[in-house]
């Protein structure tokens, strides 16, 4: 394979037209020209930075070797091996072939196109190495997964950095071996920053909370980068309270904090206090400008809540700024709409979106499923299905709500049962609440207690209050009573099932059942909320 990669790479080398180098180009390189195309490249233009480099023979000035590294680094960004072929037959013909800059970018580009046994031997071949590298094989082979030979690398390192520690233990960290990374952490001669978020971030991506928190304190400088990780952690394991506890503390929040804080509360089932952190946000630091992230938290707020109004003041406000619609503040959007009844809107948003995933088309086949769109939500499944997109769990809610609504019993019980069958994704509750509740309109309420007891998780209320709403709608005491038990115990103060159950005892005659179920809630001192609409 390594005598195969270099033909190929011997191949181009007389074949290259890409870029018209000086057959003879001046021997004084110019810094102003390597300035300007490390800037195009630091600034994600690598296209400008390729054209600047091909235009510095031209212009009578010879590349270094620093400004082939750079264009190097370009052609990786934008995957071009026959540009970077060309540069590599350059590099011979001006005798930097040798170079640690240039073959070590050489070698990091055919790491990620042609496999690390090439970028390896374009490494051996540096007579003269440094520590940037070794660092750089190092982060090669952690990129490419081989952690072993990653070790082995560091181990045969003759100096080693901060870099050098940092990449190891995050090796280590991702593969989930905080042991090792906690390990060569205590053994580091010296930490920066990284180190500790390095640690951190690890012990957040295996749930471990407590250990995260503990380096997280020990820190002797916190930058953005562990506030933002610690709010990300707490976001992930649903404590909302520790995040606000952390956001809290800091000092002088940036955009990106705040947008840490926003999301926590969107994600955690928090819509109103993200839209109050948004507007607070906007009045303390007016001079923060907002971005697409900001937006795509405050927007699924919205949508939770129902609040259109709102929603559409932010559609306002994001033209006002200048801020265009990418398809994830579509999709976004198409949440919103749909769940507050303006499913044409979802469809105009929907058809021009660049390129659909499995998230636009869940989003738009729960809003058929809500909107009781039956027909659109399995036309939509099966479009999402002939351009290859798997469904998951969400689509799947969206479809059953769909079924339920239209009433079509044995097609929710085929599309629940194609979940674990065909496409491999386990039930979850909020997939068995939507079954039960069809089963139970149907009238079908035995079938529908016993899926509730086969279930492999706990029914959580809302299952229990579809089996009682049925049970109230067909008249069947048995189960109204058992549902209604479950839900007492689960939600004593909610006084919605007592009404169920006093409805259901008078509506079949058991006067007496009722009225003791009256007046267990005025003896809890239980009273109704008055009634309103979650939809604006």
């Amino acid at each position: 394979m390594r005598g195969t990669a270099n033909r190929q790479l011997s191949g181009r080398r007389c074949r290259c037209r890409c870029l018209s180098f000086s057959s003879s180009p001046s021997p004084s390189p110019s810094p102003s020209w390597t300035q300007a195309i490390r800037s195009a490249a630091d600034l994600g233009r690598p296209r400008r930075a390729l054209a600047l480099y091909a235009d510095m023979p031209r212009s009578g000035y010879c590349p270094d070797p620093f400004a082939a590294a750079v264009a190097l680094k370009a052609c990786g960004r934008i995957a071009s091996k026959l540009i970077a072929a060309s540069i590599h037959c350059q590099l011979h013909k001006l005798g930097f072939h040798s170079h640690v800059y240039p073959q070590t970018a050489l070698a990091d580009f055919y790491s990620k196109f042609e496999g690390m046994e090439a970028a390896r031997k374009l490494f051996d071949e540096i007579p003269v190495k440094n520590v940037v590298s070794w660092n750089s094989i190092l982060s090669m082979y952690l990129r490419a997964g081989e952690l072993e030979l990653a070790r082995r690398t560091f181990h045969e390192m003759p100096v080693r950095d901060v870099v050098s520690w940092n990449s190891i233990i995050s090796g280590y960290a991702k593969a989930g071996d905080m042991d090792t990374a906690a390990e060569l952490f205590d053994r580091m001669p010296e930490r920066n920053s990284a180190s500790w978020n390095g640690m951190i971030s690890g012990y957040i991506n295996r749930g471990d909370m407590g250990m995260a928190r503990e380096f997280f304190d020990e820190m002797p400088i916190r930058n953005n980068v562990s506030w933002i990780a610690m709010i990300s952690g707490y976001t992930k394991c649903g404590d909302v309270v520790s995040a606000r506890n952390i956001f809290n503390q800091i000092e002088k929040k940036d955009l990106y904090i705040w947008n840490a804080m926003i999301a926590c509360y969107a994600q955690n089932g928090c819509p109103t206090e993200a839209i109050q952190s948004f507007n607070r946000m906007r009045k303390l630091d007016s001079g923060v400008e907002l971005d697409e992230m900001t937006f795509s938290s405050v927007i699924s707020s919205c949508s939770q809540l129902g609040n259109l109004r709102f929603g559409l003041w932010i559609e306002q406000y994001m033209h006002l700024l200048g801020i265009e619609l990418d398809d994830h503040l579509r999709t976004a959007f198409i949440d919103l709409y749909s769940k507050c009844g303006r499913l044409e809107k979802s469809f105009e948003l929907f058809a021009e979106l660049r390129k659909r995933d499995i998230v636009s088309y869940s989003a738009m086949i729960m809003g058929c499923g809500i909107n009781g769109r039956s027909n659109d939500a399995v036309e939509l499944f099966q479009r999402m299905l002939g351009e290859k997109i798997l469904p998951n769990s969400v689509t799947f809610i969206g479809l059953l709500s769909a079924y339920n609504h239209a009433g079509l019993v044995e097609e929710g019980y085929r599309c629940f049962a194609s979940m674990s069958k065909k496409y491999k994704i386990a039930p979850m509750v909020d997939h068995y609440a939507i079954i039960v509740d069809l089963l139970g309109r149907k009238g079908r309420l035995d079938e529908a207690y016993q899926l509730i007891r086969k279930m492999p998780m706990q029914p959580h209320v809302g299952i229990w209050g579809a089996l009682l709403m049925a049970s109230r709608l067909h008249g069947n005491i048995e189960l109204g009573e058992i549902a209604a038990r479950n839900c007492f115990k689960m939600e004593p103060k909610e006084i919605g099932y007592y009404i169920l159950l006093a409805r259901l005892y008078t509506e079949v005659g058991k006067i007496s059942k009722a009225e003791k179920v009256r007046k267990m809630v005025e003896e809890k001192g239980l009273s109704k909320t008055p009634g309103c609409s979650w939809v604006e």
